[in-house]
């Protein structure tokens, strides 16, 4: 098995495991904090009511919901994601729309009839494909000649304080979790335009477009300095650093983060700045 293959299958497990049960807990703060940078990718996606909609990755169905505003009962969205557990809540989410199908499917593998899609989206889904020039190759023939894919994904890491600063004061008491190698899937896999770029012209697509955007997350969502202690040991990387310490490692790692979060807290919320690329491109006219 390749390590493209191996990277894929572990996404798979992943996902569709422990991964998507941890998401599933977090997935309404993450629609309230991902809003901005959402509305500004859909923004330039230019999706025309009526239109055809791949959401890939779609998780517990937030962005279906926001596309699903654009197209209008006579458009259609496909929101596909690899976790039956999230699918599973994305079906509740989108029971009253119409014109959401929600599905169980590899976005990466899937059989897509041609030319199928005005536009493919996606709300930081892409980065986990284990072989994205294979993945988006693969989907390119569903787009029709004059559609777009949008998708939003993480700028590295010292540019994302909202990750940065917990893992920080957690790696005081932690070890510093593995980071992916270059050409492997991860939250910030995606975040070297050079590398996006390579990926979508060997995969069929024009030279990209990417604009940056920069936003506030609030890691308590309105609920005060504990709430976000508690997210920040809990997800991300530094919950990642966090996962299978002994408990006197997690406690002192987590006191730490309520040292440096509490400065932070204002009114209930506790504000990190973020930044993503709104990456756009179409396909190429050689393909």
């Amino acid at each position: 098995m390749s390590a493209a293959s191996e990277n894929h299958e572990a996404q798979r497990l992943y996902w569709d495991g422990a991964g998507g049960d941890k998401w599933i807990k977090r997935s309404a703060d993450v629609d309230v904090n991902a809003a901005p940078a959402q509305r500004a990718a859909i923004e330039a996606a230019e999706i025309a009511a009526g239109a055809r909609v791949l959401d890939i990755g779609c998780g517990c169905g937030g962005s279906a919901i926001a596309l699903a505003a654009q197209v209008g009962e006579a458009g259609r969205i496909l929101a596909v994601d690899i976790s039956h557990a999230m699918i599973a809540e994305a079906q509740k989410a989108t029971r009253d729309l119409r014109q959401v199908e929600c599905m169980v499917a590899d976005a990466a593998t899937h059989d897509f009839a041609d030319e199928s899609f005005d536009r493919m989206f996606s709300r930081f889904g892409v980065m986990f494909f284990g072989d994205p020039a294979a993945a988006f190759a693969r989907l390119r023939p569903a787009l029709k000649p004059q559609g777009r894919l949008t998708f939003i994904c993480w700028r590295p890491l010292p540019e994302n304080p909202w990750m940065l600063t917990p893992l920080a004061a957690v790696c005081k008491h932690a070890p510093r979790p593995q980071r992916p190698g270059p050409e492997e899937p991860g939250p910030f896999s995606f975040g070297d335009p050079e590398r996006v770029r390579r990926i979508l012209t060997q995969a069929g697509f024009a030279a990209p477009e990417f604009t940056k955007f920069d936003f506030d997350m609030d890691l308590a969502v309105g609920r005060g300095l504990e709430a976000a202690v508690d997210t920040a040991a809990n997800a991300g990387a530094a919950g990642a650093a966090l996962t299978d310490q002994p408990a006197d490692i997690r406690a002192a790692a987590i006191e730490e983060l309520r040292k440096e979060l509490a400065p932070l807290e204002r009114d209930g919320r506790v504000i990190l700045g973020a930044a993503v690329w709104i990456v756009s491109a179409v396909p190429s006219l050689r393909a």
